[in-house]
């Protein structure tokens, strides 16, 4: 029996986004009208061998590489949630589709992101360029994934090319395309192509979800309109205020702010995710009162000094606490894991000598730092890890040799956007372009925004 597809009638959606489309957005999106919610790219390898964890404080369910969150989801989410995968693999892509199939009700495939991250291995939009791999691996998901599964590209310039692919994507049978209105090379400053969705739409007889320029909500009725489009796909616009999908108008973006925060603490989301998606709320205002105090923010409560939150904090950790539950949301646990049994025996053999060489490791601290640094959720600046450098220097040797026999680990080739929480080095990480930590804006206007608790 075929998989039962989602509804795209008339759909609003939000879009894949790198660090942006982790659960607390989610979740408000959904709370504010959205009608599906896609995760950030996911890249196969990254979450192939995942251990499933569900979080008994929340509810929420991890999956969990060598201790480390690689995607975080909960059950009230499951029945609008669409996982893309990153994958240039049928093989890989089928594994990573089959791992979180019991969690997610579709399955998509990144074939129109043109950042280096995506398109590292030939991921991405650089799979349009070979229509036949593309095929081939969302043919491999529609047979055997057992979940509907869909796709989301971009356009040619060349109009004929474009259709060819779309009708070919078409026949592997997934259930609806999205289509972003703008060439590989082309970035968000350049206004996009809506002219192009109606031929798309005549060319196909699935649902084809329109992406691109939707800043307002009237936005998608404008392209509905416009194209016949099934649906509409948000990201920028949900990215400054979550709450565009609200019929009734955007709310004052500190109601957004704190609301955010509190999902923050509800789902534990790693500080310096929050730390990002916050700042991108405040992007258009860099003279904001609260874009310098945000800027400096190394920590959780730090952030939630910047607002005047702390009070919903310490109430937050007095709760888990009472429950023996988890209160550290701005541990980079990655480097311990990875290094923790290495370290031991590096400490283990400089012990062993005699007479070992013992010398100051300032310097070797400081390497320590920096690696660390560079680890984590993409490129931040190394003054944003440095409380939780500090825990792994504390765990160093006083012997060099322990510490010169820790490697580095890897760096970061391609990125996740995948997760709120570190990632391993086999999940790509955002480019310079999407990471630069800029903020900024904020209303002036306050009014409570009330929670509604994780189901």
């Amino acid at each position: 029996m075929s998989p039962q597809s989602l509804n795209y009638t008339d759909a609003a959606i939000l879009a894949p986004m790198v660090r942006i489309g982790t659960l607390p957005v989610r979740l408000m999106a959904l709370e504010y009208g959205a009608d599906l919610v896609y995760t950030p790219e996911v890249v196969d390898k990254g979450i192939v061998g995942c251990e499933r964890v569900v979080n008994e404080d929340n509810g929420t369910i991890d999956y969990l590489s060598k201790g480390v969150s690689i995607f975080r989801t909960h059950p009230s989410e499951k029945s609008k949630l669409v996982f893309q995968i990153g994958s240039a693999n049928a093989d890989l892509a089928l594994q990573a589709a089959l791992t979180v199939a019991q969690d997610v009700s579709t399955i998509d495939l990144n074939c129109g992101c043109p950042k280096r991250f995506s398109i590292h291995g030939g991921m991405g939009a650089a799979l349009m360029e070979e229509p036949e791999k593309l095929c081939g691996i969302l043919k491999n998901l529609v047979d055997n994934c057992g979940l509907p599964v869909t796709c989301k590209i971009r356009i040619f310039p060349d109009r004929e090319r474009t259709l060819k692919l779309v009708k070919m994507i078409e026949a592997t049978g997934i259930k609806a395309l999205a289509v972003h209105c703008r060439y590989r090379d082309e970035r968000p400053r350049e206004p996009g192509h809506w002219d192009r969705f109606k031929e798309i739409v005549d060319a196909v007889s699935i649902p084809v979800i329109a992406n691109g320029d939707i800043k307002e909500f009237a936005d998608m009725a404008r392209i509905r309109e416009l194209s016949g489009c099934t649906g509409v796909m948000i990201a920028r616009g949900a990215e400054a205020n979550v709450s565009i999908f609200r019929k009734e108008g955007r709310l004052p973006l500190m109601d957004i702010v704190r609301q955010y925060m509190r999902r923050c603490l509800e789902t534990r989301n790693h500080h310096a995710n929050t730390k990002y998606c916050v700042m991108q709320m405040f992007i258009e205002d860099t003279k904001s009162p609260y874009y310098r105090p945000l800027c400096d923010a190394k920590s959780f409560r730090a952030v939630c000094k910047v607002f005047e939150m702390e009070g919903e904090l310490d109430a937050w950790v007095k709760k888990q606490e009472e429950h023996g539950w988890p209160t550290d949301l701005d541990s980079a646990p990655r480097k311990a894991a990875e290094s923790k049994e290495k370290d031991a025996k590096a400490m283990a053999a400089a012990n062993g000598k005699a007479n070992g060489k013992a010398k100051n490791t300032t310097t070797a601290d400081v390497k320590m730092v920096e690696v660390v640094a560079e680890s984590t959720l993409g490129k931040r600046k190394q003054g944003d890890l440095k409380d939780e450098a500090a825990v792994v220097v504390a765990s160093i040797s006083a012997s060099v040799e322990a510490v010169e026999g820790t490697p580095a680990a890897k760096k970061h080739a391609a990125g996740d956007g995948a997760s709120s929480q570190p990632t391993p080095a086999d999940t790509p990480q955002p480019d310079v372009e999407i990471e630069v930590e800029v903020t900024t804006t904020t209303t002036t206007t306050v009014t409570t925004a009330t929670s509604t608790p994780l189901a």
